[in-house]
């Protein structure tokens, strides 16, 4: 049985399209097409299994059909469903490209070894990948810009991000810059 850990989630379900059982594919592939080429995708229980065949496209995704999703209703009960693939289907990655769920739970440390959070979500409004660090001992969270010059290191070996944030993004409630 495979564990969550070995899922990556490589899509999400954005509603149906159409009147016989077509769905709006959000793909989350380095290439948005390849979705389609990594084999049955699950959901992240693996309580079901779906073959995609990509019909079109639409803004921000895809047209697709799934197997056993025959009716607008059917694929309407789908939306916001994330769709997964074992890992070992997905291409090894060069060494400073990451998959998402990899950096998740990653402990982030200043230059210094001072720690200043835990990963707790990445997320990509259009620009760049920002990391969402959860700022310890405190219910508030910081985003990271997730770029070379804010994070030199990802250590996934050792669990921890080595983080050069811009100065003043985690000392916000600090009288330093008052």
């Amino acid at each position: 049985m495979t564990q969550d850990s070995d899922l990556i989630c490589i899509g999400a379900i954005a509603g149906s399209f159409g009147v016989r059982g077509e769905v709006r594919l959000k793909s989350f592939a380095a290439s948005p097409e390849d979705i389609a080429a990594y084999g049955p995708l699950t959901t992240q229980d693996g309580a079901r299994r779906f073959d995609v065949i990509l019909t079109g496209q639409t803004k921000n995704g895809f047209t697709a059909r799934l197997t056993g999703i025959d009716t607008k209703e059917d694929a309407d009960a789908l939306r916001g469903v994330q769709l997964f693939v074992p890992r070992a289907v997905l291409p090894g990655l060069p060494d400073d490209e990451y998959y998402h769920a990899d950096l998740v739970g990653l402990q982030v440390v200043d230059t210094g070894g001072a720690a200043l959070g835990v990963v707790r979500a990445v997320l990509n409004h259009g620009a760049a990948d920002l990391l969402e660090v959860s700022v310890p001992g405190t219910a508030e969270t910081v985003l990271l810009p997730f770029t070379r010059a804010a994070v030199p290191t990802v250590d996934l070996r050792a669990g921890r991000i080595v983080a050069d944030p811009p100065e003043g993004l985690f000392t916000a409630g600090d009288a330093a810059g008052t």
